[in-house]
């Protein structure tokens, strides 16, 4: 059953615990938990929301997974994570202050669990973030915690102008990068939060 509106404003300000586990493949990074995802404990939960189904299209998991599959993810190579972990109805309720400190927190998740690519599934959060008001959709010239970085769509529903089909080609394109990254281990070390030169929205999960 969908959660009650009385549900979903209780799941205000609750978080979801990660989906991780070390060395993995790719590690999803969304804005933050919508009252949908934060009722249910799923991440990417809200009926409507691309994640899922794109990431079958890209080949990146054998089968459709659904929101309470979450937990197979690992076995995969893969895991989410969000920039801020507190649920809001809309992402334009975080402070800019917000998302910057979960681009330091998210350094410190990487170092700890050594996934091999990050990805953030928002162009205009990973730009707070990180400070790169330029950063396009696709990898990034940035490393983050010794992962390589990239920046991909944001699955929300209310990004309309993203088809269903360019999200799972954008997610498709990180399968070679996490391969290679595999392949070369420490190839994106790196000193501080960020580091290289940058390239160069709504959420709701």
């Amino acid at each position: 059953m969908p959660p009650t509106k009385a549900e979903l404003e209780a799941a205000r300000d609750a978080t979801i615990p990660d989906v991780i586990g070390p060395g993995l493949d790719v590690l999803f990074c969304g804005i933050n938990p919508g009252l949908y995802s934060a009722a249910t404990g799923h991440h990417f939960a809200r009926p409507g929301n691309r994640f899922w189904p794109a990431l079958h299209l890209s080949g990146l998991v054998p089968r459709r997974l659904e929101p309470h599959e979450q937990w197979l993810l690992p076995s995969y190579g893969l895991g989410i994570t969000n920039l801020v972990a507190r649920a809001t109805a809309r992402a334009e309720e975080l402070t800019p202050e917000e998302i910057r400190e979960g681009g330091v927190l998210l350094a410190d998740l990487v170092r700890v669990n050594g996934p091999r690519v990050v990805a953030v599934a928002g162009v205009s959060a990973y730009r707070v973030a990180f400070g790169r008001p330029r950063a396009a959709i696709g990898p990034q010239d940035d490393a983050i915690g010794g992962a390589e970085l990239w920046v991909l769509p944001n699955p929300s529903g209310l990004n309309a102008h993203w088809r269903l089909e360019a999200i799972a080609a954008e997610m498709a394109r990180l399968r070679p990068a996490a391969a290679h990254a595999r392949a070369v281990p420490g190839a994106q070390e790196e000193t501080g939060l960020i580091t290289g030169g940058g390239n160069g929205t709504t959420s709701r999960s």
